[in-house]
């Protein structure tokens, strides 16, 4: 198979949990290019007039199973790849950080991830066939301060990609992840510069990566061009956290 045949998607069905905004929306818009039929569960609605690109829009709770398992079923045909890419952010200090702020973070960043991985991966080991990519972060791996909850759940994450990697290898699945560092979102752009300027002092080839950059690396995982990569953490970061 050449290179250029394995990164064509036509004919397969995507879900991208978080996908109608920033890095979870570049996704999207990533797979529909190429060729996929792509599902977007996501709790905000488009804004009216909104141009979808193909997107399939679904109001979905990733932290409540019961709504997950209602999305995909609703699909009503085999989903064979699937971004978990929906978080949250609740961020304050360990001794500050109150019950709902940590189960708030926990329940969509980790639950959620779990739930929607649970309920398509059933159709996958059916087919034989599966491609899972799950949004981790570097914080995942380091910690952060002030993140107790997020670095908890997105380390939770790799945690569930190498089980799961392991779990549904067998049944043709793969399982991966990335770990993003600092992404230039919208909402990025919006902090105060010195926190940039300070994840831009991290990195070593200093430039902190796109949404597109992100993008890149999870068509890759999700290509058969990948169809032997199970359990692995892609660190999408500019050399952030090496």
């Amino acid at each position: 198979m050449r290179i250029d045949e394995s990164f064509d998607f036509s004919g397969k069905v995507a879900v991208v949990t978080g996908g109608m905004r920033g890095i979870g929306r570049t996704i999207a818009d990533s797979l529909c290019a190429q060729g996929a039929e792509v599902h977007a569960f996501d709790w905000g609605e488009p804004e009216e007039g909104e141009d979808l690109g193909g997107i399939v829009y679904h109001k979905v709770d990733v932290s409540n199973s019961e709504s997950v398992d209602s999305a995909v079923a609703s699909i009503g045909k085999p989903v064979s790849m699937l971004v978990n890419n929906a978080g949250i952010t609740k961020d304050r200090s360990l001794g500050k950080m109150s019950d709902d702020e940590w189960e708030a973070v926990i329940n969509i960043n980790l639950s959620g991830a779990f739930y929607v991985l649970r309920a398509i991966s059933k159709g996958m080991a059916t087919e034989r066939y599966g491609r899972i990519v799950n949004i981790t972060s570097i914080n995942g791996i380091r910690g952060k301060f002030g993140q107790a909850n997020y670095t908890a759940a997105k380390g939770g994450m790799i945690a569930l990609t190498k089980t799961a990697a392991k779990e549904l290898g067998p049944k043709g699945v793969t399982v991966n992840a990335v770990a993003p560092g600092m992404v230039m979102t919208e909402m990025a752009k919006k902090l105060p510069q010195q926190y940039l300027d300070n994840a831009l002092t991290e990195t070593a080839t200093k430039v902190l990566a796109d949404p597109e950059d992100i993008a890149n690396g999870v068509i890759f995982l999700l290509s058969d061009a990948a169809r032997c990569v199970t359990g692995q953490i892609l660190q999408v970061d500019s050399g952030q956290y090496i």
